[in-house]
């Protein structure tokens, strides 16, 4: 396994657990529906680029895109749910601009991991 790959499934095992803790701390201390949001976020992503990462050891063709599309979807994934966290916890924007950033991101994500359908081959 590449180290890329190896990376995406380190960082989609990483935001999955931060979104399980996310949505206990939401449950049980506070944050709200931001909060929640924000944990529903990093735990569909988590699981989303830990699928496209095993995917992407399948190809020999698409396998590059697959790889950039999920790791568009890592990134925004933390900028939104990051900004959405701190805005609920902390009363404060992570920075200015981070959860649009971060959703226009994850969809430039999605795009790429549907583009890559067009050119995959398996191995």
């Amino acid at each position: 396994m590449d180290l890329w790959t190896r990376i995406l499934l380190l960082l989609a095992g990483l935001m999955g657990a931060c979104g399980v803790a996310a949505a206990a701390v939401a449950a049980h201390v506070g944050g709200g529906a931001t909060l929640e949001t924000a944990a529903y976020f990093l735990i569909l992503h988590a699981a989303a680029v830990g699928g496209l990462a095993a995917l992407a050891l399948q190809l020999t063709r698409g396998s590059f895109p697959l790889r950039l599309g999920a790791s568009a979807l890592v990134f925004g994934a933390l900028l939104f749910s990051g900004d959405l966290s701190s805005r609920a916890l902390l009363e404060a924007k992570l920075l200015g601009g981070s959860a649009p950033f971060g959703g226009s991101l994850m969809i430039a994500g999605w795009l790429v991991v549907a583009g890559t359908a067009l050119v995959a081959r398996r191995a």
